[in-house]
């Protein structure tokens, strides 16, 4: 007899970011290599301004073991909490990479799942990414979710396109804007990246049930929203861009808007929702909760972070009650506690260097839960 698919156990399906976690992967850093220079990224030595290069090659060993212990102490954490950890496969990060449009001397590192995958609904969606240097960096999941699709017939497993990355996807003159060109260019919500193709990276999606709210920014451009909103609506889900005016350098939506449990966010109070897209969620009774100022200051980020302090919003929810924060925020534990939750400190600074913390370095692949609509009411 056929077995009904609502009676078949599904092993994709994630419809939020915060119903009860039952299976994520977690990032390695084995291989890391330090990301190059590129018209998507100009990387630089924190508080050197010009007067160090920026290092090229591998990342030191000693890095790569420490934050190696602060994955695998996540992986840890997780699992003594009944969740289901898988982990990337081993790839060779620093092999160049040469196509008929850019090359690159060597590629970045599989820390940041978040970046590259999402999981929305029954559907795993790898993204186009928007720089060079992680063109290929899916290979490190593709045996997962070959795994997945072999195991669970629900399971849909799409590929964007992927973009050309030639010179001319990019500003080429981004990087060297003065200050009134900047703010013109981040009010018109023109960055590094043209609209000519489709680019978006996963981590400026965040789910809501039906609602996939996508940030536009230096990593996922209007062409990429359009791609996402008409590929999602065949399934009727809604695409809803969001923009925050006042970030500079726009690069991924999990550390300045981040739900926590139905009717909840955490903002960043750098980074205001534009006003006309906030009416959405208040008009539906949606409360936005500003994040303290961090512990660590932009000033005393690790060296060759290339994230910002507010990396302290990057919080992995594994229920709607529990969250697991980086181990020094104290601000932000006290915060969470006073508004009910229980707080899980992890240590994670020896991650932030390669890209995230504690919700770009997890994929999550199963939530309890299904899809719901938290958006009835439109303004």
């Amino acid at each position: 007899m056929e077995v009904a698919v609502a009676d078949r156990e599904q092993l994709v399906r994630s419809w939020n970011e915060w119903d009860r976690l039952e299976e994520v992967v977690v990032g390695r850093a084995d291989g890391a290599q330090f990301e190059p220079s590129e018209p998507a990224c100009r990387p630089s030595v924190r508080g050197s301004g010009a007067i160090d290069p920026f290092p090229s090659g591998a990342k030191s060993r000693s890095s790569i073991e420490l934050a190696n212990n602060e994955l695998d102490n996540l992986a840890s954490v997780l699992v003594d909490r009944g969740v289901k950890v898988q982990r990337p496969t081993a790839v060779d990060f620093s092999i160049g990479l040469r196509t008929p449009s850019f090359a690159v001397p060597n590629q970045y590192c599989a820390v940041c799942p978040r970046d590259v995958m999402i999981t929305i609904g029954p559907e795993v969606l790898e993204a186009t990414m928007s720089r060079r240097a992680r063109f290929f960096e899916y290979q490190a999941y593709r045996p997962l979710v070959y795994d997945y699709w072999r195991s669970d017939p629900d399971m849909i497993w799409s590929v964007a396109p992927k973009p050309s990355m030639n010179d001319e996807m990019y500003n080429q003159g981004f990087w060297d804007q003065s200050a009134a060109e900047r703010h013109t260019s981040m009010h018109s919500f023109e960055f590094c990246v043209t609209q000519d193709e489709i680019v978006f990276d996963a981590a400026d999606m965040v789910r809501f049930g039906r609602d996939v709210f996508v940030q536009e920014s230096m990593t996922t451009n209007r062409a990429g929203i359009e791609w996402l909103t008409r590929h999602l609506s065949q399934r009727g889900l809604r695409v809803r861009p969001l923009h925050f005016p006042l970030d500079r350098f726009p690069s991924h939506i999990d550390c300045t808007f981040v739900p926590l449990r139905p009717g909840l966010v955490l903002t960043n109070p750098e980074r205001p929702l534009r006003e006309d897209e906030s009416t959405l969620f208040l008009t539906n009774g949606w409360e936005f909760v500003d994040a303290p100022e961090p512990v660590l200051s932009d000033k005393s980020m690790p060296s060759y972070c290339q994230s910002s302090k507010w990396l302290s919003m990057n919080v992995l929810s594994i229920s709607p009650t529990t969250v697991i924060c980086e181990a020094s925020e104290f601000p932000l534990h006290e915060l969470l506690s006073s508004l009910g939750f229980e707080v899980i400190e992890v240590p994670f600074r020896n991650v932030f260097e390669f890209g995230g913390s504690l919700h770009c370095a997890t994929w999550d692949i199963r939530r309890e839960g299904a899809c719901e609509d938290w958006f009835p009411l439109l303004p």
